[in-house]
């Protein structure tokens, strides 16, 4: 784990860092992740690999589920399953995945989001279910 903290006063994982990624807006049922393309995101043919836009839906979807409002009382997701649709390459320099929680109960809730760019293009879309834990 970094040291180093995001503006919600989450501590960026190693995964975090290494990729790039920002938790940019966080609430109850949704978030919102965003990524700077660069080189090494790249697949072979010059896009960004589609274990990038499955790891940002992830991630977001689950931030989606497990906003407390209490730094003191976190709550984490475990993904039981998920589903990625890989729509279009993006345009822009900045991909942005949006989540909502879409259901579920106390300890597993279903969520989805969209990753788009700066300029609009709807890039990927992913469902998921997803296990709250309060420690791991």
């Amino acid at each position: 784990m970094s040291d180093e903290r995001d503006a919600f006063g989450e501590a960026r994982s190693a995964l975090q860092s290494h990729l790039g990624y920002n938790l940019t807006a966080w609430s109850a049922g949704q978030a919102e992740v965003q990524l700077p393309l660069a080189p090494y995101l790249m697949n072979r043919a010059g896009i960004p690999h589609g274990g990038i836009y499955a790891t940002l839906l992830d991630t977001a979807m689950g931030y989606a589920g497990c906003y407390t409002g209490d730094e003191t009382q976190k709550t984490y997701a475990l993904t039981v399953s998920m589903t990625v649709n890989f729509l279009a390459r993006p345009t822009g320099k900045r991909l942005i995945a949006r989540a909502q929680e879409t259901g579920g109960g106390r300890s597993l809730f279903f969520a989805e989001a969209q990753i788009t760019d700066e300029n609009g293009t709807e890039i990927a879309r992913g469902s998921g279910a997803f296990k709250r834990k309060t420690a791991l």
